[in-house]
């Protein structure tokens, strides 16, 4: 989803003046899987299991674990060269619309991320960031179009042709935050992107699972003490 400068710019001067101070973070980068909303590849397998006679871990590994992947969330081929490879590859007996709708639907929201995310709203630009492929972005984008309705906007790996950690994709993301690298901070479950923000000038958190507001604080993040249940230190 791209966006003109004059609207980054736009959004800039919205910006609280807390946000915009020097010293202060002004924009938060949120991976997507696991973070956002949390994945399991193991519902797409067994809806197929009814449809090859390959073992599902052979599917993933075929899939999940190799270059196939790599091409279609870098945009280099397409979603209908994807599913048909997909279908090849594995043997499948099922038509393209049953897989893609296969692949589509494993995400459920993470209550720790989404519930933060309006409150970080009122203090902060907010962007995504994630590795992925037109058939789980079209779904997540419709799946979770209230949480994601907060954000400035979504850095897709197949839109820009970059997946992290590579460099160009972290460029993206300050270039579309309209700030210095060093007032970006990138959130990720995966250690390897997180190190990659970090190489790219930008402030990095690793996301684990049930200490994120505390570690936001910790990295000069704004939260209010007492908001709800899920506001907490």
């Amino acid at each position: 989803m791209t966006r003109s400068r004059s609207l980054q710019a736009a959004t800039f001067r919205r910006l609280k003046p807390a946000a915009t101070a020097v010293g202060f973070m002004h924009t938060i980068i949120f991976d997507f899987g696991n973070v956002v909303g949390l994945f399991d590849h193991g519902r797409t397998l067994g809806k197929l299991a009814a449809y090859t006679d390959m073992p599902p871990e052979r599917i993933f590994a075929e899939i999940y674990c190799g270059v196939l992947e790599e091409e279609f969330e870098s945009g280099r081929i397409g979603q209908a060269e994807f599913l048909r490879l997909f279908r090849n590859r594995c043997r499948l007996r099922c038509d393209e619309a049953d897989l893609a709708r296969a692949i589509a639907d494993i995400f459920e929201p993470n209550p720790e991320v989404c519930d933060l995310i309006p409150q970080l709203k009122k203090r902060y630009s907010l962007l995504l960031g994630s590795n992925t492929n037109p058939i789980h972005a079209t779904h997540y984008r419709r799946q979770f179009a209230q949480v994601l309705r907060h954000f400035d906007d979504l850095i897709l790996s197949h839109e820009i042709g970059e997946r992290k950690p590579r460099p160009g994709f972290f460029q993206e993301c300050v270039r579309r935050a309209a700030c210095e690298p060093c007032r970006c901070l990138f959130i990720d479950d995966v250690a390897e992107n997180v190190e990659g923000a970090i190489a790219c000038g930008l402030k990095g958190l690793h996301y684990v699972p049930g200490d994120l507001c505390p570690r936001l604080r910790s990295a000069g993040i704004h939260l209010p003490e007492k908001e709800s249940g899920s506001i907490r230190s």
